[in-house]
């Protein structure tokens, strides 16, 4: 494995980059409560080395990069649990540091990623998977949401800003501005579902392509793409997600299918087809929900052979994926 320059944008730009997986599943599967309005992030404040123990794991599966804790972890959502601003802000910025001690302790040197929920995860209502919440929330007011655990996170040292299971171009508007004005490295990636039509949109029902395209001209992005959805639609929308001209992200869920309803997945697990989204362009490739740290070593092992068979081809010097360190 090479070593590329030291931010994630010149890896990218060098090659492969291997993303984790589901973190709040994993914990999950190891047995923690995670069905609160806060999820994964309860564990900050109540049992923080389970989600450092979840960072090494996916770390030494092969995953480059630890996305923290903080998908939920929003002011607005610890104060409807009673915590404090000031105990709110010291724990989001506590999930940058857990996802480094995670990459420390499995020997890894990783870029750490921090997570920033749509504000439908604050809702807890599974209306990410919707997004109806934008016609009755204005940008300005998304804007103001997402402004302060953008700000706590990049504060606290993250890489990098993971923009994370946007449904609508609204939110995608808001993001993007705050991203703009910080000028924070950033990613943005949208949940999308791709119809018999074969045209990937936006859980709003709009096209993709003139919502990804949004983040063309906005430096801080460094790639953008599509997470937690359906693996059989990442190959379309990662076609359609080069348009923005930045590196794309593809990291689905397992396959399964979350009914908020009645709090549990549904069908069937698997990965997906990970050489169809290297085939289609993708530089930034891992998992979402349900995807554990053997299918992020799976992932890590189909991104190397694929970069390595294609430079066979080309009959040059292999270009394998990326590592920090």
């Amino acid at each position: 494995m090479t070593s590329p320059p030291g931010t994630l944008g010149g890896a990218l730009a060098a090659g492969v980059v291997v993303l984790d997986g589901g973190l709040s599943t994993e914990l999950e599967f190891r047995g923690h409560d995670v069905s609160s309005a806060l999820w994964s992030a309860r564990l900050l404040r109540d049992d923080p080395r389970a989600i450092a123990d979840v960072h090494a794991a996916f770390a030494a599966a092969g995953a480059q990069v630890a996305t923290t804790a903080s998908y939920q972890a929003s002011l607005p959502g610890f104060a409807a649990a009673g915590i404090g601003a000031v105990e709110a802000a010291a724990l989001i910025a506590s999930s940058v540091h857990l996802a480094r001690d995670g990459l420390a302790a499995a020997g890894a040197t990783g870029w750490v990623a921090g997570s920033v929920g749509p504000y439908g995860a604050f809702l807890a209502d599974g209306s990410e998977y919707r997004g109806d919440y934008v016609a009755t929330t204005s940008v300005a007011a998304l804007r103001a949401f997402h402004r302060p655990r953008l700000e706590l996170l990049a504060e606290a040292g993250a890489d990098v800003l993971a923009c994370e299971t946007v449904p609508a171009a609204a939110e995608v508007e808001a993001l993007l501005a705050e991203i703009d004005r910080l000028g924070v490295p950033a990613w943005l990636s949208l949940t999308t579902v791709t119809g018999a039509d074969g045209v990937p949109r936006t859980r709003q029902g709009e096209p993709l392509a003139g919502v990804v395209a949004m983040a063309r001209d906005v430096p801080a992005v460094v790639a953008v793409g599509v997470n937690c959805s359906d693996p059989a639609g990442v190959v379309p929308a990662v076609r359609v997600a080069a348009v923005a001209g930045k590196p794309v992200v593809a990291s689905p869920n397992s396959g399964e299918v979350w009914d908020a309803g009645a709090r549990r997945w549904t069908g069937s697990p698997g990965v997906g087809d990970v050489d169809g989204w290297l085939a289609a362009g993708a530089r930034l490739v891992g998992g979402c929900c349900r995807v554990r740290p053997a299918d992020v070593h799976a992932i890590a092992e189909a991104a190397v052979a694929a970069v390595t068979l294609r430079s066979a081809q080309r009959g040059g010097t292999a270009r394998k994926c990326a590592t920090p360190g």
